[in-house]
């Protein structure tokens, strides 16, 4: 027999729960809390869930003759309607599931589990190299769109926040990462910082990757960049700055203090060390915000991130309103 039609059955229910989250004693304990998270989150925001489609990939798998371990894609659309107003929430989970054989011959899953968290406080680990070294800097990428003059004639820069620019970048890269920079597993604060930059925000260059915000181009065979560009704890504390030049923001207490182009960071441990990053992309019918992530790829998703297997009762946010002016 067959494990696929076990599978198939796994996905097709779970892609039911996004619309009507119960959360069944059968399931597994974290599936079962994020489930009652989720359908308290669609109760205080006062949405509906309309509908759900799921594209499953299977990335990989490794069998054996009782056991199957699959690595899965599934493209989520989740279809919302708050106050009157629709809209579709996306993501893409990446899941390992873990299915054995039982006694009498049929299969069933017995573990899932995100392949990467978006409780991730790292970031990129490596690579780092010696980019505050003498002679490792390169030319840096230039957005000549954000240029008042070329580069040929000069540095000066479009001195106002392109929001709608940033938000065209992110909706243009939610999924497809852009080439021009490298790509990580945890992703979510290089992608952020990549639609700052396209909205023309200045790169602020330093010695070293303990300060600035930049990404340098590539030295022989090695990327270079800021920890502030790929780390979402270094982020959080380059937005609290208090800067009056280049890339600055203004803390706000409450997310519909947001506008597009803004940026939330999380902490979901609350423990103090921010762990992920989205910018604002829109806003649902009760003006709340919606955001774009990278790690769990996301377009549109609600704000909170109550969804998400890494949240917590002790999650705590940052709200940034990034200023106008550079």
């Amino acid at each position: 027999m067959s494990w696929k039609p076990a599978l198939f059955e796994y996905v097709s229910a779970a892609n039911a729960r996004e619309t009507e989250p119960v959360a069944d004693e059968t399931l597994l304990p974290a599936e079962r809390a994020r489930l009652r998270r989720l359908a308290a989150s669609y109760a205080d925001r006062g949405a509906k869930p309309l509908g759900c489609d799921t594209r499953l990939i299977v990335r990989r798998e490794r069998e054996r003759e009782r056991e199957v371990v699959a690595d899965l894609e599934l493209r989520r659309t989740v279809y919302v309607r708050t106050r009157g107003v629709e809209h579709a929430e996306e993501r893409v989970d990446r899941e390992r599931v873990t299915l054995q054989r039982t006694e009498g011959g049929a299969w069933a899953v017995v573990r899932a589990e995100p392949i990467v968290q978006e409780r991730h406080a790292g970031g990129p680990a490596s690579g780092f190299g010696d980019a505050g070294a003498p002679g490792a800097r390169t030319a840096p990428f230039l957005n000549e769109r954000v240029l008042v003059r070329s580069y040929s004639e000069g540095w000066e820069r479009a001195s106002l926040y392109d929001r709608e620019a940033a938000r065209d970048y992110a909706e243009r890269h939610w999924n497809e990462p852009n080439p021009q920079f490298i790509h990580f597993d945890v992703d979510c604060t290089n992608y952020v910082s990549q639609c700052l930059y396209a909205g023309g925000a200045p790169m602020a260059y330093s010695a070293g990757r303990e300060s600035g915000w930049w990404y340098r181009g590539r030295s022989g065979s090695r990327e270079h960049w800021s920890y502030s560009w790929s780390v979402a704890h270094a982020l959080h504390w380059y937005l609290m700055g208090g800067r009056n030049e280049g890339l600055a923001a203004d803390r706000v207490p409450a997310p519909e203090d947001l506008a597009i182009g803004d940026v939330i960071c999380y902490d979901f441990d609350g423990d103090g060390r921010f762990e992920h990053s989205a910018i604002v992309t829109g806003a649902d019918g009760s003006g709340m915000p919606l955001v774009n992530a990278h790690t769990t790829n996301s377009r549109a998703r609600y704000w909170d991130y109550r969804d998400s297997y890494a949240w917590t009762d002790r999650t705590d946010y940052r709200f940034f309103r990034i200023r106008d002016r550079f």
